[in-house]
């Protein structure tokens, strides 16, 4: 499980450092797609298998299925780390999640969230805001 909040520099080639936390639960290799709101999804190898196994239950014959399946899958990436640490992500990855300077690493349970670090600031300041509010939505009990 996945969980923290890291911030890491992203240089001009697209590499970033992984945090040392995620990467022990990451494994040797791991995946890197789209996710949804703007950021990056980042699976373990399990993890994405488990994900995959969701996504090969629902029914193939409707349109919606096909495009949910090309939508994480076209753009999936195999990563591993390079001797500093460090995955390169593809130019196409980086533009859908506006990663140019500073990125944001967010533990989310079974994956973690790569974001633009400015954009995860307002995000979370905007969550921060209202989670009383959704809390109670969802009637949750602590």
């Amino acid at each position: 499980m996945f969980s923290g909040e890291y911030f890491h520099s992203i240089d001009s080639k697209g590499r970033v450092i992984v945090p040392v936390k995620l990467r022990e639960a990451l494994g040797e290799s791991f995946v890197v797609t789209v996710g949804l709101d703007g950021c990056l999804y980042m699976y373990s190898g399990e993890e994405w298998n488990a994900f995959a196994d969701k996504l090969k239950t629902l029914p193939e014959s409707k349109k919606e299925t096909r495009q949910i399946q090309r939508y994480f899958f076209a753009r999936a990436v195999t990563c591993e780390l390079d001797k500093q640490g460090r995955i390169l992500i593809p130019a196409k990855l980086r533009e859908h999640a506006k990663l140019v300077k500073e990125v944001a690493f967010i533990g989310l349970l079974s994956k973690v969230e790569i974001w633009d670090k400015e954009t995860w600031d307002k995000l979370d300041k905007d969550n921060e805001a209202d989670i009383a509010d959704k809390i109670d939505e969802f009637e949750l009990i602590f």
